[in-house]
């Protein structure tokens, strides 16, 4: 078996096309296999079929010497000697993962595998998930890692040769042998158990879930004895170091770090007030942006504008964004709402000049650049600018 073939599933997403690209251009023959038809037919034409820096470039220079292909063929599995497995791992609406989910496809990749190959999970994971998959696909193949995922989604080709990558396996011989893989794409190998890299990916989202969530009550606070956060924020770490990473206020959303913060909790059987605590905070902003807004005017005569619909800025990804969170409480209550951003379009934005026009009341949901050479003539427009993205002051 070729030792230089590298199949990817879930390889057209925004975990494994990035890293298939990179492997690609380090000399290996890579396989995006999904079931994204829309994605598959993009990437083989040489397009990025979302935001990616530095990506698209390097797509089409591996195309271009046939290092990379995409396809929805399963049976290209099993010509590949190293398969990466990049399938999203979702929560139910009870906040527990799951986990059966992605169980069961490893119960359908283990028909599909041979003893010779090497298997490597690169999603997030529930503690003690490696276990049970290794229980799973050890009789047919016994050959498996962990190895996280870590980059921050829009980056990943730049950020990939700058951080450390985790690698848990089943034996010693088989994390050397994937750690050869990702020294040619990162900075550093660093080797754990299995238990040990599940939560290191947890952890690290969770404590940047956390400290979002510090930002947002102190917003809220400040908000009911109307002051306001930033400049208190910027008053607070001028000249004093230990206050130097004090947070912003602003949407924490997106598919990762709510998710993996909850995957923790779950394993706790929610017990543990902290992360739940956080998970209040940074989901109920939307509401207390709504409940605010209709106390203090009489939102039936007014157009409300949101700018920025993506979870986070430069970028076209809207899963789990809390500005539509958002943008479906208006609707749900039948007020006037428009909705622009610079990345993500559908049938129901607009232009963002159109929206700055006919807007009442402005919320900044995503600060994207952009934002920041917004001019506004009408000064009786209400700017809500949770970001403080604006250079208006």
């Amino acid at each position: 078996m070729n030792k230089n073939k590298i199949i990817i599933i879930g390889g057209a997403g925004h975990v494994g096309a990035p890293l298939g690209i990179a492997l690609s251009n380090k000399g290996y023959e890579v396989t995006l296999l999904d079931i994204n038809t829309k994605f598959i037919k993009m990437i083989n034409n040489g397009q990025m079929p979302f935001i990616e820096e530095k990506c698209e470039s390097l797509l089409k220079k591996s195309l271009k010497r046939k290092k990379i292909f995409a396809t929805n063929n399963f049976e290209e599995i099993k010509k590949n000697k190293f398969v990466i497995v990049t399938i999203g791992t979702n929560i139910k609406k009870n906040f527990n993962p799951e986990i059966e989910k992605l169980l069961n496809f490893f119960k359908f990749l283990k028909k599909r595998i041979q003893k010779e190959q090497s298997i490597i999970i690169r999603s997030s994971i529930f503690p003690s998930t490696f276990d049970k998959i290794y229980k799973i696909i050890k009789s047919k193949c016994n050959n498996l890692t962990y190895c996280p995922e870590r980059i921050a989604q829009g980056k990943s080709i730049v950020e990939l040769p700058k951080i450390s990558q985790i690698i848990a396996g089943s034996s010693k011989k088989e994390i050397i042998k994937i750690s050869q893989i990702f020294k040619k794409i990162s900075k550093k190998i660093i080797i754990v158990n299995p238990l040990e890299a599940e939560l290191i990916k947890l952890f690290s989202n969770t404590f940047r879930y956390i400290n979002f969530s510090i930002g947002n009550q102190f917003y809220t606070m400040c908000e009911k004895m109307n002051i306001n956060y930033e400049k208190l924020r910027l008053k607070m770490m001028d000249c004093y170091p230990r206050n130097k990473n004090l947070p912003k206020s602003g949407f924490t959303s997106g598919p990762c770090l709510l998710k993996d913060t909850m995957q923790l909790s779950s394993f706790f059987r929610h017990k543990e007030k902290l992360l739940n605590e956080a998970k209040n905070i940074n989901e109920n902003l939307p509401k207390f942006i709504f409940n605010k807004l209709k106390r203090q005017y009489n939102l039936k005569n007014k157009t409300i504008g949101i700018l920025g619909l993506s979870f986070k800025p430069e970028n076209d990804d809207i899963r789990d964004s809390l500005s539509i969170k958002l943008l479906n409480l208006f609707k749900k209550n039948k007020f006037t709402v428009l909705s622009s951003d610079e990345y993500y379009k559908d049938e129901t934005t607009i232009n963002r000049d159109i929206l700055l026009k006919k807007a009442d009341i402005i919320i900044i949901a995503t600060p994207h650049k952009v934002y920041k050479k917004i001019r506004l003539k009408n000064k009786n427009k209400i700017i809500i600018d949770l970001w403080k993205a604006l250079n208006d002051k």
